[in-house]
């Protein structure tokens, strides 16, 4: 129930940001008809850590647009960002210290 609940919040954050960038003069790009899984879902354990892997990756791009957006829209991706790191910890039992930043830090971590 809380993955289909998040799902739609998903597709009704998407379609408003869809709008907004048609709005702005561009073109949204449609969502792929199929996506690769980084890692093979055996049961319900490996579908919790998808979930939270997806939900980080979520947070990367609210991330990204936090950083490039102001106004109204940057305020918007920053409740997006905030809403999927809640997920993500729910899911994975624990958070991270910069949501959306996950993967840059671990980078940093290794140069």
């Amino acid at each position: 129930a809380e993955a289909r609940e998040a799902y739609g919040g998903h597709l009704a954050r998407r379609d408003a940001l869809a709008r907004t960038v048609r709005e702005l003069g561009g073109s949204p790009r449609p969502a792929e008809a199929a996506y690769a899984l980084p890692f093979e879902v055996r049961g319900p354990a490996d579908a919790e850590r998808l979930a939270a892997e997806i939900e980080d990756r979520v947070a990367g791009a609210y991330s990204d647009l936090v950083r490039a957006a102001d106004g109204r829209l940057r305020r918007e991706a920053a409740d997006a960002l905030s809403a999927a790191a809640l997920r993500a910890a729910r899911w994975r039992g624990v958070g991270v210290a910069f949501p959306g930043l996950t993967e840059r830090g671990e980078r940093a971590g290794t140069s």
